[in-house]
Order: structure tokens, then C-alpha cells, then sequence
């Protein structure tokens, strides 16, 4: 169970940044073209919190069951001092919430505004925001907190 969690957590997040990177571009688009706030916008806007809360779940069922974690919690004290082991203990987990939370909140005022340059400014705004979050806590092959590769499989 636990390897298909990872393999599915890893593709995932594929979706994740494919999804937020088209909703930020199109936000962009439509705020600084002065377009209107269309069907396929909105439709953008939900599937790319879909996607993000999707891949939360994965994260949090991840965590439950990640031997990493495990030992994280048992050993925190030696653990904490342990740079690998404490990027997903705490930091990945914490960053990640916060990026989702961002995402949602942006959706959510998105939502709420009249103006279609409103809508476009809000979601731009949040889901950068969110984007810088996520890019700076994925353990890129080249990171320097932690590296995993670009793609987990079975």
C-alpha cells in the first residue's frame, strides 16, 4: 500500500504544478489582457483545487503510513537533527498544507469577486503564492534540503 501511495503522490504532483501553472499563466493572461473571467476559467480554478486537495489526501495517507515518519516521531529528538528525515517530518508537510490552504483560500475570493480583472488579480495573486510554496518544498533531484527522483514507480 505504502509503495503505491508514493508512486501515486509522485505522479501526482505532476498534476499538481501542470494544473496551477495553467491556472497562474491564464490568470496573468486575463488580468494584464483585461479578458473576461470565462467557463473554462472557472473550470481551471476548481480542477486545479481539486487537484491540489486530491494530492493532500495522498500526502496525509503518505504520512500515516511513511516509515520515514515513523521513525521522525519515535526518534524526534535525534530525528529533528537529521536533515532528510526532518524535510519530511516537518518542513515538506507544514510548506505543502500552507500551499493547499493558499490554493483554497485563493479559489474561494476568486469566487466571491463580481469583476472579471478582480477574479484574474485574486487568482493570480494566491496561486503564485502557492506556486513559489510548492516549488521550493518538492524534494527536486537537485534540491538541497532532501532529493527524490523526478518520478517514483512501483
Amino acid at each position: 500500500m505504502f509503495s503505491i501511495l508514493l508512486t501515486l503522490h509522485s505522479l501526482f504532483r505532476w498534476l499538481v504544478l501542470i494544473s496551477l501553472l495553467m491556472a497562474v499563466f491564464r490568470a496573468y493572461q486575463g488580468w494584464l489582457g483585461n479578458k473576461p473571467f470565462s467557463k473554462p476559467d472557472n473550470s481551471l480554478r476548481i480542477a486545479t483545487v481539486t487537484i491540489a486537495h486530491i494530492q493532500l489526501i495522498l500526502g496525509i495517507s503518505l504520512y500515516c503510513l511513511s516509515p520515514v515518519i515513523r521513525y521522525f516521531l519515535n526518534y524526534f529528538k535525534k530525528a529533528v537533527h537529521e536533515r532528510a528525515t526532518r524535510f519530511f517530518g516537518m518542513e515538506h508537510v507544514t510548506m505543502m498544507v500552507i500551499a493547499i490552504v493558499l490554493i483554497t483560500i485563493g479559489a474561494v475570493k476568486t469566487k466571491k469577486q463580481a469583476a472579471s480583472q478582480q477574479k484574474f488579480k485574486t487568482m493570480a495573486i494566491w496561486f503564485t503564492i502557492a506556486l513559489v510554496v510548492i516549488l521550493t518544498s518538492i524534494p527536486w533531484p537537485f534540491s538541497p534540503f532532501t532529493r527524490r527522483p523526478f518520478f517514483r514507480w512501483f
